[in-house]
């Protein structure tokens, strides 16, 4: 996804890596630094990418993120290290019933954005594979200036601000 690994079902799994489409991340502006990013794919001014700085967790986090963690089991340490941080966006899928989500995301985030339909990732190579992701995204900010981006970014879909929504 945003240059991250992330685990899909063996059916559409052409590659571990799938870059985020580059229209999502020009809607969301300008980010300091991508945790956990992919060679060659510019998503914000530093990048950590595997390849180059090992574990993008134990290193210091500055500034604007932009995360689109790995997925599967670490999914929830990478969203806990985000919320710690406070400031960002950050991209998974819709998933409200996995651990992760109600772990780290519904107490944390600050504000979502369900989007409309179904994300077509990119391959290492930018090309397109023959399927969309196969599930629904979200995307989450955490910070005042994350929440007015992502309720202003024009990306289709349902916007919850949490810091105003009453929970039942």
């Amino acid at each position: 996804m945003g240059g991250k690994l992330m685990n899909l079902p063996a059916t559409t799994k052409e590659t571990e890596r799938w870059l985020t489409p580059r229209w999502v991340l020009d809607a969301l502006g300008h980010f300091d630094l991508d945790p956990c990013g992919a060679p060659g794919w510019s998503t914000a001014d530093e990048v950590y990418t595997p390849e180059t700085h090992g574990d993008g967790l134990s290193l210091p986090w500055n500034g604007r993120v932009w995360m689109n963690p790995p997925y599967g089991a670490v999914m929830g340490v990478w969203l806990e290290r985000m919320a710690r941080h406070g400031h960002g966006t950050a991209l998974i899928f819709a998933r409200t019933d996995t651990a992760a989500f109600q772990d780290h995301v519904w107490p944390h985030a600050d504000a979502l954005l369900f989007i409309r339909g179904r994300l077509t990732f990119l391959k290492p190579d930018l090309t397109a594979p023959v399927a969309n992701s196969g599930a629904p995204s979200v995307l989450l900010a955490y910070g005042d200036e994350d929440v007015e981006l992502l309720r202003n970014c024009g990306i289709a879909g349902h916007f919850i601000d949490q810091r105003t929504a009453v929970a039942s």
